[in-house]
C-alpha cells in the first residue's frame, strides 16, 4: 500500500507541475530514485503520464481560451502567452519539444490548444519531450550513485 501511495504522490506532483500549480516533480522523482525502493521504469512511466495529462489540461484550456483569458487563475500571463504564440508560430508543432522547459513549456502547451493542434500529435510530441526529460534525469541520478 505504501508503494501505491508513493506512486500516486509522484503522479500528482508531475500532474500539478504541468498545470498552474507551483509544484516540482523532478525533486519528487529524484528522491524516489535515490531511495532505491521503486522500479525505475515504473517511476518514469508514472511521472511522464502525470506530466502529460497535466499538459493536456493546458491544451484543453487553450481550446477554450476566449472564455478564460481574463481570469485571475489563468495559468499564463498575456506577455508569456504572446511569447509562446510567437515561438509556436515560428517553429510550429516542433516547439512542443520544449514543453518540458519551466515557464515556457506550460505556455506552449496552452498555445497548442489555442492553435488547434491535433490531439494525437500533441500527446505524441509532449510525451516524447517530457518522458525524455525524466529519462535523462534518471540516467544522471542513477549514473552518479555509487
Amino acid at each position: 500500500m505504501f508503494a501505491i501511495g508513493s506512486y500516486l504522490g509522484l503522479f500528482l506532483a508531475a500532474f500539478g507541475a504541468a498545470t498552474i500549480l507551483p509544484m516540482q516533480s523532478e525533486a519528487v522523482l529524484v528522491g524516489m530514485l535515490v531511495s532505491e525502493h521503486y522500479a525505475t521504469l515504473t517511476l518514469l512511466t508514472v511521472a511522464t503520464l502525470g506530466n502529460v495529462l497535466g499538459s493536456l489540461v493546458n491544451w484543453l484550456l487553450g481550446r477554450g481560451i476566449d472564455h478564460y483569458r481574463d481570469r485571475r487563475w489563468f495559468p499564463v500571463g498575456p506577455d508569456k502567452l504572446q511569447k509562446a504564440q510567437n515561438v509556436y508560430q515560428r517553429y510550429g508543432y516542433w516547439s512542443l519539444l520544449l514543453s518540458w522547459v519551466p515557464l515556457i513549456g506550460d505556455a506552449l502547451t496552452l498555445v497548442a490548444g489555442v492553435m488547434r493542434e491535433p490531439l494525437w500529435r500533441f500527446v505524441l510530441i509532449v510525451s516524447l519531450a517530457k518522458g525524455g526529460r525524466y529519462a535523462i534525469l534518471a540516467l544522471v541520478v542513477l549514473g552518479s550513485m555509487p
